[in-house]
């Protein structure tokens, strides 16, 4: 599912235009990106929390050239945990039913 996508069902179920579900669903995203930003936790009861987590710099490796080791810096990256109530709704899905990726 795409922005679009959200924006036209929004449209739709709420009865507004597509240019207004367009503003609050981009608004939405960009609120949730400037916390994050800050260093901010964000919980969404029953959805889940976003979070920050600083992954520790670590030695990488080429695949292809092993001997080759590589520094991968500390870094900041965001971490999701599924809501109680997401998960159980994702756990109900049987594993037939998921797409594979090509």
């Amino acid at each position: 599912m795409t922005k679009r996508d959200f924006v036209v069902k929004i449209a739709s179920e709420v009865d507004i235009t597509q240019m207004q579900a367009t503003e609050v669903v981009q608004r939405t995203l960009d609120y949730l990106a400037n916390e994050l930003a800050k260093g901010n936790r964000i919980e969404l009861r029953n959805f889940g929390i976003f979070e920050l987590e600083v992954r520790k710099s670590r030695v990488g490796r080429n695949p292809k050239k092993p001997s080759n080791e590589v520094i991968i810096p500390e870094r900041v990256v965001v971490k999701f945990r599924p809501g109680k109530e997401l998960k159980n709704r994702v756990e109900q899905i049987k594993p037939a039913k998921i797409k594979k990726k090509k």
